[in-house]
Parts: C-alpha cells; structure tokens; sequence
C-alpha cells in the first residue's frame, strides 16, 4: 500500500522519536551474531531521515544506546561503540549536505574517548545547519535524566535561587537534557515489544504511541508513512474534549 499518499503534509508530527528495537533479533534469524543485527540498523537510520525529510518532520530523536545497555555482553558494546564512531565519520557529509543538524541527549561523559570525541566533532561542524534535528539518546536514561534534574532544582532552591512555590512543570522541563527540543507528537517502537523501556518518560505525556512488529533493520520509509498515517488518523485531545477542538 503506498501510504506516502495518504499522508496530509500539513498535518505531520513536529518531532517524531523511535525506539530502535530488533536487530539482535533480526541478526539471529539471518544465523548471524548480534552486531551484524546493529550495522544493518545504521541503514534503516538512514531510510528514516529521508522520510523525516519528505514528510516535513523537524525533529527526530532515536533511542540509540541507554543506561542499561552497558549490561549487555562486552564483545556487543564495544562494537556498538566502533559502529557509533565509524557510521558518524561517514555521515557526517551526507548531514552537512543535506543540511541536518546533530544534537545529543544523555550522559555523554561516559562514552568511551574516541565516540565522545567525534560525536562532540560532529555536534560541532552540523551546529550552524536548518533542516532536520537529528537527536541521538546516547547513554541516555529517563530515570536518571529526571533525577539529575531534581537534583539541580533542589540545589538551587537549597540556595534560595529558586522559590518551593516556582517549581512548576515548565520549570522542571527546563532543566531537562531535551529544554531546547519540543515533546515528541509521536513515538515509535519497533519489533512487536509493547514497552517505552526507560525512553523520554517526561516527554512523552501526551504523546501518541505506534507499535509495530517489524523489526528494526526491516523498517522501511514505507512502515514509516504507515505510522505517519496512523498518527493523523487519532484526535489529540491533550485531557479535553472532543467538542472543545470543534468550538
């Protein structure tokens, strides 16, 4: 079906974020190990940004590796890591010819060396680009992110630069690592798992969820129209009433 043409191109998500999940399990059916799995899902990144791109989508933030991947078997992180480094030194001219711009959000710190220095190096040189914001979760944790945050707040309420009576939910997105990206209108999480998995908890109070069973390294720009589709076929009512939106 070609979902592409059912899509209302002034009526897409301003930012769309994906849970990239499957391609371990993607790697096993192919008799092949895990990391084969992952390099394969590099390509699938790519077939999302150029449906991020022809479907007017400004931002997309992709659950690359969280907290608790660090428990995963060594031989898999260090290669996930070496595919982090290698896919963002032969991307980065395809983003500074198509004008994407690289941000990341989670506890950076603790990337090994050389991934945190070519990911700061591409953040850098993509800075001053307009088009899509390509936000990679890095060591990213939901949990960890609000702690961290209330952490912040109470230091400076403890130091009597925040009033207890100014704390608000504006205020506590602002110390959040996404304060300069908008909420995700949509979130997407492939391989038939039915779960958010410690990915943008805050952020995503309102947004709409779209479950697939394809897996990661399958995902298509088809399957991304498709979840485009369903997306704009639901009513955000934001707590409200359907009869409020038609007044």
């Amino acid at each position: 079906m070609d979902y592409f043409s059912k899509i209302d191109i002034n009526n897409t998500p301003k930012h769309v974020a994906i849970i990239m999940d499957g391609n371990g399990r993607w790697a096993k059916k192919q008799s092949q190990k895990r990391l084969f799995g992952h390099d394969h899902g590099a390509e699938s990144v790519r077939r999302a940004l150029e449906a991020v791109e022809k479907t007017k989508v400004e931002y997309l933030t992709l659950y690359t590796f969280s907290k608790e991947n660090w428990n995963r078997p060594k031989e898999e992180v260090e290669g996930i890591m070496r595919l982090l480094v290698h896919t963002l030194v032969t991307e980065l001219p395809n983003f500074l010819q198509n004008n994407v711009k690289l941000l990341a959000i989670g506890d950076t710190d603790e990337l090994p060396a050389d991934c945190r220095e070519e990911l700061l190096s591409s953040i850098a040189k993509t800075k001053d680009n307009t088009g899509i914001k390509l936000i990679l979760a890095l060591n990213y944790s939901s949990r960890w992110e609000i702690v961290n945050a209330l952490k912040s707040i109470a230091t400076e309420a403890a130091n009597k630069q925040i009033r207890i009576e100014d704390i608000n939910e504006q205020l506590i997105s602002n110390y959040l690592t996404t304060n300069s990206i908008p909420d995700p209108d949509l979130l997407i999480r492939t391989s038939g798992e039915h779960r958010i998995s410690n990915f943008l908890l805050w952020q995503i109070a309102y947004s709409e969820l779209h479950f697939t069973d394809v897996l990661w390294p399958d995902f298509s720009q088809e399957d991304f129209y498709k979840a485009i589709v369903d997306y704009q076929m639901r009513e955000r009512r934001f707590g409200m009433v359907s009869e409020q939106f038609t007044q």
